[in-house]
């Protein structure tokens, strides 16, 4: 039996649904009050300058010289110039209160919303003897010395790990480490690193049968973050030693390359590739990118995902698991790793019309949000450069990414801050539903 979504609302549920409704309508009424028919011009006039700017975003990036910096001064002008309207027809305030109260709106009717249950999805977890001959591989240099800063190696082996200290100076093959460790008994492997050390070992763990050990010294974690371990002290991933449980996960492959976040293609996979990236970010990415965007330069790509094909994009994102897109503090953050399912994100914009489009969000015709358990990706060239969990390389085509659901057995801290809950999507049908119920309580629907 489907129950109504007022069943068991309780009195918090109800005012938060109430005060959602009320702050929405007053923020729709508010400019129509004191605006009048004007109000329509404030909506047409904001919209246009959100359009203009955004089409002055892609010429930034798609031209140079003169045109450039007109674009810029554009880009900065059209959002003062929608500001400066307003406020010379004194409707500023009007505008900037409307605005709040859509954000209290948003804010309570998402609190209601999260309170009928809606949050993050649980994690089993596996309860598994502690490891007896943990082999841990750390980066020195990762994380701005996040291994000596924090004594992860002195910790590690106080806890019975033996540890391998990479040398900077001479790049050493952490899979080939990984693997004689494997050998030589280890029964875990773990590194305190980057991302993309910790894909290369995770797959030499699922090719073992061994379980993994993550330690968030790299410098953005983005896998330490989706798992809900501690990015701020990484020595409390080392708990997981003597008091951890395990997590089953997936982890994704483009042809023989692991990926524990994603492999990106197209025009950020050909910037990262310069070799100038690494020391000037912004004016080797300025300086790429106008070729990039408008086909001069690069591959041209067609890709399938589940034979449904994205033709033609100039960026492609597949991720191990989908990212949030629903919730703008969310992005970049994944609500599981275990759905067996790859996230896919294509973008193609030809012009600033397109650009301007893409306002329109996962409606936009240039962008493509899907899942898939396999993504085919082919181009006119027998190579193309692939960003794999931020690592640059030449993969030969087509390359295909898959997932192996489940088969990542990841060692974590029992105590852990875990994953932040996802925020729900608005839902006004079901806020009306739960502001609505009247004289109810949590159990049985009876009266007060």
């Amino acid at each position: 039996m489907v129950l109504d979504p007022g069943e068991g609302a309780h009195a918090a549920q109800r005012w938060s649904a109430r005060l959602a409704l009320t702050a929405a309508a007053l923020g729709v009424l508010l400019p129509m009050i004191f605006a009048g028919t004007a109000s329509l011009i404030l909506v047409v006039v904001g919209l246009g300058g959100m359009a203009v700017t955004a089409a002055s975003v892609w010429w930034v990036l798609t031209r140079r010289g003169a045109i450039r910096i007109a674009a810029a001064v554009l880009a900065v002008a059209a959002p003062l110039t929608v500001i400066g309207y307003y406020d010379a027809q004194n409707l500023l305030w009007v505008v900037m209160v409307a605005l709040g109260l859509w954000g209290v709106a948003v804010w309570a009717g998402r609190a209601a919303i999260r309170s009928t249950g809606f949050g993050a999805v649980p994690v089993t977890e596996y309860q598994t003897p502690a490891p007896q001959n943990p082999f841990l591989i750390m980066n020195p240099r990762s994380g701005g010395g996040k291994v000596g800063r924090f004594g992860l190696k002195e910790k590690a082996e106080r806890l019975g790990a033996r540890v391998a200290l990479l040398d900077p100076d001479h790049p050493q093959d952490v899979a080939a480490l990984a693997r004689e460790a494997a050998d030589a008994g280890a029964d875990l492997l773990g590194v305190a690193g980057g991302d993309g050390t910790q894909a290369l070992v995770a797959a030499v763990a699922v090719e073992r049968g061994l379980p993994f050990l993550v330690i968030s010294a790299g410098t953005r974690n983005h896998f330490a973050l989706d798992l809900g371990l501690d990015r701020e002290d990484p020595s409390t991933c080392l708990d997981a030693l003597t008091d951890g449980v395990e997590l089953r996960v997936d982890l994704g492959y483009a042809n023989e390359h692991p990926f524990v976040n994603n492999a990106s293609f197209g025009a950020y996979a050909a910037v990262v590739q310069s070799p100038a990236y690494r020391d000037d970010k912004v004016r080797t990415t300025l300086e790429l990118l106008p070729d990039l965007l408008t086909r001069q330069r690069g591959p041209r790509m067609i890709a399938q995902a589940d034979g449904v094909k994205i033709p033609a994009p100039q960026a492609l994102l597949v991720s191990n698991n989908p990212y949030r897109t629903g919730d703008a503090a969310g992005l970049g953050r994944r609500e599981l790793l275990n759905s067996g399912r790859l996230g896919v994100l294509g973008v193609k914009v030809d012009n600033a019309a397109q650009a301007a489009g893409l306002l329109r969000g996962r409606k936009a015709a240039g962008l493509t949000v899907r899942t898939a358990q396999e993504v085919l990706v082919d181009a006119d060239r027998e190579e193309i450069e692939v960003g794999v969990d931020g690592e640059a390389l030449m993969v030969s085509v087509p390359v295909r990414c898959r997932i192996a659901p489940g088969a990542l057995r990841v060692r974590v801290p029992r105590g852990r801050p875990g994953v932040p809950a996802v925020k729900p999507p608005m839902d006004w049908r079901r806020l009306r539903k739960l502001g609505a119920v009247v004289g109810r309580t949590a159990v049985g629907g009876r009266g007060f």
